[in-house]
């Protein structure tokens, strides 16, 4: 579980506050808002966003500098497109990701992030309710639909938080690749993350799909491997950036040379 802390002296990139005073923050969003930063004045220096682009001090930023990071991206990080060899090797490594029709039968607790929700409680309620539903599971208490039907902001807590019987696509692609990625049954160990907020989530059974042969996934492939490159070629970035910025109550990795290629 993420561990809050308190800063009474803001955390700065640059000499720009990523916070307020007295904020409580956990690492991962400390994080998350330096690395943003870092992008954001990079973006300003590079001459895609105006200089006078307010920094926001939530964690949020402009529509300007998202677009401009947006285009900064593209033109900074190089992905080459992955080679025939490269997505038969991922796919033999991981052929039940792209086998069709695999199926879960779920039921959650959600905890909806919408406009002016405090993120920390609400992440802090979530917390509660997954120690809960899983120390009482243990006990064969079965304390799910009642905490569904108390706590859920989804239509079938009424039900218990049942869902049925998902495919991923009926899922939001985020959810589905936490939710397919393993063979876990039961209460899963963690939250779940979404465009919608947080999941308590309860595994209640698998049934596996049908095998695909590579030449009917190719693209599919290649798209998690762009993906894979993207998020690698990121890091990289970001750790040059860190290394080149003055970095002030928040532990970012950071590199003196330039993006690998």
């Amino acid at each position: 579980m993420s561990t809050q802390v308190r800063f009474d002296v803001p955390a700065r990139v640059n000499g720009v506050p990523l916070h307020e005073n007295g904020a409580t923050l956990d690492a991962d969003s400390l994080r998350q808002r330096a690395c943003t930063e870092l992008l954001r004045q990079e973006a300003m220096r590079s001459g895609l966003l105006a200089a006078d682009d307010a920094a926001g001090g939530d964690g949020a930023t402009s529509e300007a500098a998202s677009e401009a990071i947006e285009a900064l991206l593209a033109r900074e990080l190089r992905l080459p497109e992955p080679s025939d060899e490269a997505c038969r090797r991922h796919f033999e490594a991981h052929a039940a990701a792209f086998r069709s029709g695999d199926r879960v039968r779920l039921r959650h607790i959600l905890f909806a992030v919408t406009p002016g929700v405090d993120v920390r409680r609400l992440r802090e309620r979530a917390e509660s309710a997954l120690l809960e539903v899983r120390c009482h599971r243990e006990g064969d208490d079965d304390r799910f639909p009642a905490l569904a039907a108390e706590r859920s902001n989804c239509p079938s807590g009424a039900d218990g938080g049942e869902l049925g019987w998902l495919c991923r696509e009926d899922c939001a692609p985020e959810f589905a690749r936490e939710i397919f990625a393993g063979a876990e049954i039961g209460v899963l160990p963690r939250l779940v993350h979404s465009r919608f907020g947080l999941h308590v989530v309860e595994v209640q059974a698998r049934a596996a799909g049908q095998a695909r042969p590579f030449e009917a996934v190719r693209g599919a492939v290649a798209l998690a491997l762009r993906q894979q490159t993207f998020v690698s070629a990121l890091r990289q970035y970001l750790q040059l950036l860190a290394g080149r910025a003055r970095v002030e109550g928040v532990e970012l990795d950071s590199a003196d040379t330039p993006l690998v290629q």
